[in-house]
């Protein structure tokens, strides 16, 4: 008698993990016969078996074994099932939970696209407002300003930056007020701005180009600044951002610039690591019903690399005209899963009393950092995709910063931007847009989104991963008592499950949010909902670009309910972030108008403000103005003006 040991992991079928004997292997041919069927029950002779989803088992058989002249021969005397170790189904469950098709693959292939070299080109700032030109009606009840923030020069001198995300911030304003839009732009007078304009040259690296030594230097000054810690760059370039009533425009690094939300006059540099121990910051911050602001940042140092939640308190009735953020506060902080390759964020999930850090396989590897300094290479060469990883979910109490010792874990993925998170009943529903393939951000180079043949454009964008909407669900009450190896979650409504796999962890699986329609419009990205009213709250809608150029091309209304969509959609136009305004007397969570930017590279000078019905997804009216406006990144709407 033998008794032979097989790890069997069922989802969705069974297979049978071997292991290294070569009695085992042998076994594996006979019993995949035996053992194919979905999970649910499988009879073999009288005895009935119960599979579970999500589950890993141990198989011990007790085999007789014989030789003949046909070769060798077995019979299964006897099968004992055990449910094996927990470690196991850590072990096994993210290699079997990996898409089988990717969102690449399950969008149809593009053809004959169009070149966007105009879009990702150089302009002029346009400082005084200029008038526009209304096509239908602008509701008079819209009072406020449209601020608009992205790349808008590429080159100074004869030196020319390589990644989308390097070209220095513009930042744009449509003023509206009774029915009436006037524009204007401004380039934000960064450090980098500054510096790179008085030389002619680039003189701070940015994500995608490192700055080279000073021509005016000797040889060994400038071999000797290749060892140097990089200048961290102020070109703010990414979004607008609020910290006790004032608005500042953001990037990923520790600093930003406050700046005039009415003249988009460039005011002062502000440094978070004046005001608390962190070397960098995201551009997206949420804001509480209370006016504080939370966000997230990163540290490091000799005890290693901390994941950290930011939060600033509302604002006080002081009225100096200064930046301030004093009483800015570290409210948690978590360790790197990998203190050597940590973690990229854009953004961080939050609901009413929690937030959720997600830790994904897009790894920066601190160990190239310096050798890449040393050999002039950029920021950009660190960042990997390293989809053996699993992400997880790191969930923090709001109020008190207590991280929960259970892990939630999911096969891998990479995530820029939330939609929305709430709390139902003991679970959090968390919705965000989700990708399968991290190395997207690096695609993105001025060189990629530039080529002007067709067939060069295809195949680029025929190549890139699709962002799909996801929802992952998190039961909150998880303890010794809760059992193994079945779905926790027991929401109507979700399809996503959750499974705890041994005690401290739990696994989790998604649900696609949204319907089949939804590949034909390339995916979506760039998700904006009613925050004011439901941000961390159940909601029903969000807006959101879809994706059928490498740059979006349409704007989406999709209703998390049915899954149902709206589209606004014309050839040749490229909007950009839809941004939600409700009105004054909303009654349901729709009510309002959806603001985006709409830029051509057919023609020159014929961008526009679209506004278009919230509700119908229809067009109210439009804004034209005569001058040229980059693809962008974010914006915000400001009631103030």
């Amino acid at each position: 008698m033998l008794a032979i040991c097989l790890h069997l992991f069922l989802e969705p079928f069974i297979t049978i993990k071997p292991i290294l004997t070569p009695l085992s292997h042998f076994l594996c041919c006979p019993l995949l016969h035996i053992l194919t069927p979905p999970v649910g029950e499988v009879t073999i002779s009288t005895t009935k078996y119960t599979f579970k989803p999500h589950a890993v088992y141990t198989f011990v058989l007790d085999i007789s074994l014989s030789s003949s002249n046909n070769g060798q021969t077995f019979s299964i005397k006897r099968l004992h099932l055990r449910r094996a170790p927990p470690l196991a189904a850590s072990r096994w469950l993210p290699e079997r939970t990996r898409p089988e098709v990717s969102s690449r693959e399950r969008c149809p292939r593009a053809s004959g696209l169009e070149s966007l070299l105009p879009l990702v080109s150089s302009v002029e700032e346009t400082p005084e407002p200029i008038p526009t030109t209304i096509k239908g009606t602008i509701p008079a009840w819209i009072n406020g300003s449209f601020l608009r923030n992205g790349p808008g020069k590429f080159e100074f001198g004869d030196d020319r930056y390589n990644h989308w995300f390097d070209g220095m911030a513009l930042m744009h304003r449509f003023h509206i007020c009774q029915g009436s839009v006037t524009y204007c732009s401004r380039f934000l007078r960064s450090d980098s701005y500054v510096n790179n304009s008085e030389k002619n040259r680039i003189m701070i690296s940015e994500f995608g180009t490192s700055a080279m030594p000073d021509p005016c230097k000797n040889f060994l000054e400038r071999f000797l600044s290749r060892f140097q810690l990089p200048k961290a760059t102020d070109n703010a370039n990414v979004n607008f951002v609020k910290y006790k009533g004032d608005y500042y425009v953001s990037t990923e690094t520790n600093y930003m610039r406050r700046v005039d939300p009415q003249s988009l006059e460039t005011k002062e540099k502000v440094d978070w690591s004046q005001y608390i121990a962190i070397n960098s910051a995201t551009a997206h911050p949420h804001y509480d019903h209370e006016g504080a602001s939370y966000n997230m940042g990163s540290s490091y140092g000799r005890s290693g690399y901390f994941y950290n939640i930011i939060r600033v308190p509302p604002p006080t009735t002081a009225t100096e005209d200064s930046a301030d953020l004093t009483g800015a506060e570290v409210i948690c902080s978590i360790p790197a899963a990998q203190s050597r390759k940590p973690s990229y964020f854009h953004s961080f999930v939050m609901s009413e009393n929690y937030i959720v850090f997600v830790e994904q396989p897009i790894k920066l590897d601190l160990l190239r950092f310096m050798l890449y300094k040393i050999q002039g290479k950029p920021f950009q060469k660190i960042m990997t995709w390293e989809p053996r990883c699993d992400v997880i979910f790191h969930l923090v109490d709001k109020h008190t910063g207590q991280e929960s010792e259970v892990k939630y874990r999911a096969a891998p993925m990479f995530t820029l931007h939330q939609i929305n998170a709430f709390e139902d009943n003991g679970f959090l529903v968390m919705d965000m847009c989700c990708g399968d393939d991290g190395e997207i951000i690096g695609d993105f180079t001025l060189e990629n989104l530039r080529r002007e043949s067709v067939q060069e454009m295809d195949e680029f964008y025929n190549s890139l991963c699709r962002n799909l909407p996801r929802r992952y669900v998190l039961p909150l009450n998880v303890d010794e008592q809760t059992p193994l190896d079945q779905n926790l979650v027991t929401l109507s409504y979700c399809k996503a499950t959750a499974t705890k796999t041994k005690p401290g962890e739990v696994y989790v699986t998604h649900e696609e949010l949204h319907g089949d329609e939804l590949l034909q419009y390339g995916g979506l990205e760039f998700p904006q909902i009613n925050y004011n009213k439901h941000n961390g709250k159940p909601y029903r809608y969000f807006y959101a670009c879809g994706f059928g150029h490498v740059f979006a091309d349409s704007l989406l209304k999709m209703d998390v309910r049915t899954k149902e969509l709206k589209v606004w959609r014309y050839p040749g136009l490229y909007p950009s972030e839809p941004v939600f305004v409700a009105s004054p007397k909303a009654a349901e969570e729709d009510d309002g108008v959806v603001l985006s930017v709409i830029i051509t590279p057919r023609k020159e000078k014929s961008t526009f403000l679209l506004v278009l019905d919230a509700k119908t997804f229809t067009e109210l009216g439009r804004a034209e103005v005569p001058v040229n406006i980059p693809c962008g990144t974010h914006g915000v709407f400001n009631e103030m003006g």
